[in-house]
C-alpha cells in the first residue's frame, strides 16, 4: 500500500490515478493528521509527502511529518514532493530520512521508477537479520514472534521516541524496556524502573518528582526522585495502568514539557529522559471508560509492541526450558537435569497463563521434587495442577493428559499388548480400548 500526502485533492486524484494504472495499490489524504493515523494503524509500504500544506511554503510542515513518520515506522520509505525545488530543503529531507526528491510538476516515470525502488530497497531490508552487536539483555529464544519484535527494537532503539510495550504479565516487557535503553544511545546513563502499580497517590509526587526537606513531617532531608535520577537516561514505568486519575495528570505534564518541580519547591528542574511504559491492560477500554487520560494514553504510545504469550511461541519451549533447568539446578547447587522428548512435548501442550514466569517456576518446582537427573513428563504432570478449570493448550482437562500418559507408558512396558496392558492398569481389554480410542492411541497396540 502506498500513501499519498497533499492538500490538493487534484494532485492527489492525479498521482492515485497513475500508481494504479501502474500496478500498485494506492489511498490518497490531505491533512497531516490523517496522514499519522494511516501510517500509525496501517503501516503502508511507501509515502508520497506533499512538502507545504495550506498557506504554508518552507517545508517545514512536511519535514515535520516525514519525522513523525519515520518515528513510527522507521523503514518505511518515504518520496518528498514540492513545487518549491530548492536544494536546501531536498538536503534537510534526505537529512531527515527521506528516501528522495522530487519537484513538480512530475515526470510520470521518474515517480514510478522512484516508488518501484524505494518498494525494492524496503523488501531487502525487512528481510535483514538482526545486527550482531545487538544487545539481547538475555531475552531467550529464536521464534518468529519474537524475533519480530527484537527486529522492531533493534530500529527503534536509537530513536527517543516514547515506547509502550504491552502483553500478558509474565512475558517479559521488563527485560524488552532493558534491551531499548542497553542498544540506544542512552546505553551508559540511568535506567531507572518504576512499578507504578504498587506506589500510593500520596506518595506519588515524592517519589517520582523528589522532595525538599520541611516539604512534609517525614521529609528531614532533601530526596531526589526518580524523573531526576533518570537523566540523560531513560525511565521504565512499568504497570502505567494501574496509575490514578490525579497521578495522570502530573505524569503528563513531565511528559510533555520534561519539567518539574520537587514537592515543597519552587524551583523548576528540566530533566532529558526517554519514556517506556508496560502494562498488561487494555488502555484503549480504558481511555472509553474514562479511567485512563487519553492525552496521556497518546504522549506515551508513540511506538507499541505488543509481546507474543509464551503459548505462540512454540518454538521456543525447548530453549526456555533448558535455560530454566540449567538457571535452577545453578541456584540450588545441583546437576543440570536432563528434559527428555515426553517433558518438553507436555511443556509444549501448556496454555502458561502465568508465560515466562509460570514455566520457569514449574521447572524449577520438578527440578527440586523429582530429585533425578532426567525429568519426563510425569515429573510435570505430577506438580502441576491438577484443578476444575486446569487444561493444556488443547483444552483437554489435566488428569485426562495424566491418563493417557499412563496408558501410553503400560503399552510401551507390555510392547504395545492390549491385554497385558490392561491386566497391569486394572482395567478391561474392553475398557482399556475405549481409552486407547478417546486418545487416538490405536495404532500403539500391536498383538491383543
Amino acid at each position: 500500500m502506498i500513501l499519498i500526502v497533499d492538500d490538493d485533492r487534484a494532485i492527489c486524484a492525479s498521482l492515485k490515478m497513475l500508481l494504479t494504472t501502474a500496478g500498485f495499490q494506492c489511498t490518497a489524504v490531505t491533512e497531516p493528521a490523517e496522514a499519522i493515523a494511516f501510517v500509525r494503524s496501517e503501516k503502508p509500504d511507501a509515502v508520497l509527502l506533499d512538502m507545504n500544506f495550506s498557506r504554508f511554503t518552507t517545508g517545514d510542515e512536511g519535514l515535520t511529518l516525514l519525522k513523525q513518520m519515520k518515528i513510527l515506522v522507521p523503514d518505511m520509505p518515504v518520496i518528498l514532493m514540492t513545487a518549491w525545488g530548492s536544494i536546501e530543503l531536498a538536503v534537510e529531507g534526505i537529512k531527515s530520512g527521506a528516501f528522495d526528491f522530487i519537484t513538480k510538476p512530475w515526470d510520470n516515470r521518474r515517480i514510478i521508477q522512484t516508488v518501484s525502488t524505494a518498494l525494492e530497497l524496503a523488501d531487502k531490508q525487512k528481510s535483514r537479520t538482526i545486527d550482531s552487536s545487538f544487545d539481547r539483555c538475555g531475552i531467550i529464544g529464536d521464534d518468529a514472534v519474537l524475533n519480530n519484535v527484537l527486529d522492531t527494537v533493534a530500529r527503534i532503539a536509537p530513536t527517543n521516541a516514547s515506547v509502550l510495550i504491552t502483553g500478558e504479565s509474565g512475558t517479559g516487557k521488563e527485560l524488552i524496556a532493558e534491551a531499548i535503553h542497553r542498544n540506544s544511545p542512552r546505553r551508559n546513563k540511568p535506567f531507572i524502573k518504576v512499578n507504578l502499580g504498587g506506589m500510593s497517590q500520596s506518595l506519588f509526587e515524592s517519589e517520582m518528582f523528589g522532595h525538599v526537606k520541611g516539604a512534609f513531617t517525614d521529609a528531614v532531608t532533601d530526596r531526589v526522585g526518580r524523573f531526576e535520577a533518570a537523566n540523560g537516561g531513560t525511565i521504565f514505568l512499568d504497570e502505567i495502568g494501574e496509575l490514578d486519575l490525579g497521578s495522570q495528570v502530573k505524569l503528563l505534564r513531565v511528559l510533555q514539557e520534561q519539567r518539574f518541580e520537587p514537592l515543597g519547591s519552587n524551583s523548576t528542574r528540566t530533566v532529558d529522559v526517554r519514556v517506556v511504559c508496560a502494562t498488561n491492560a487494555d488502555l484503549p477500554a480504558m481511555v472509553a471508560e474514562r479511567t485512563f487520560r487519553e492525552d496521556l494514553f497518546y504522549r506515551i504510545n508513540l511506538v507499541t509492541l505488543e509481546l507474543p504469550p509464551l503459548r505462540n511461541r512454540k518454538g521456543d519451549i525447548a530453549t526456555l526450558a533448558a535455560h530454566f533447568a540449567k538457571d535452577a539446578a545453578k541456584r540450588n547447587n545441583l546437576e543440570v537435569p536432563i528434559l527428555d522428548k515426553s517433558a518438553i512435548e507436555f511443556l509444549a501442550s501448556q496454555n502458561f497463563p502465568g508465560n515466562l514466569r509460570e514455566m520457569k517456576n514449574l521447572v524449577e518446582r520438578a527440578i527440586l521434587l523429582s530429585g533425578s537427573d532426567k525429568l519426563t513428563a510425569e515429573d510435570f504432570i505430577r506438580i502441576a495442577p491438577t484443578t476444575p478449570g486446569s487444561v493444556h493448550a488443547e483444552g483437554k482437562p489435566l488428569l485426562d493428559l495424566m491418563e493417557q500418559n499412563e496408558i501410553i507408558k503400560a503399552l510401551d512396558r507390555c510392547n504395545g499388548n492390549v491385554s497385558r496392558a490392561a491386566v497391569e492398569l486394572g482395567l478391561s481389554r474392553q475398557a482399556l480400548y475405549r481409552r486407547m480410542e478417546k486418545f487416538g492411541l490405536n495404532d500403539k497396540s500391536k498383538t491383543t
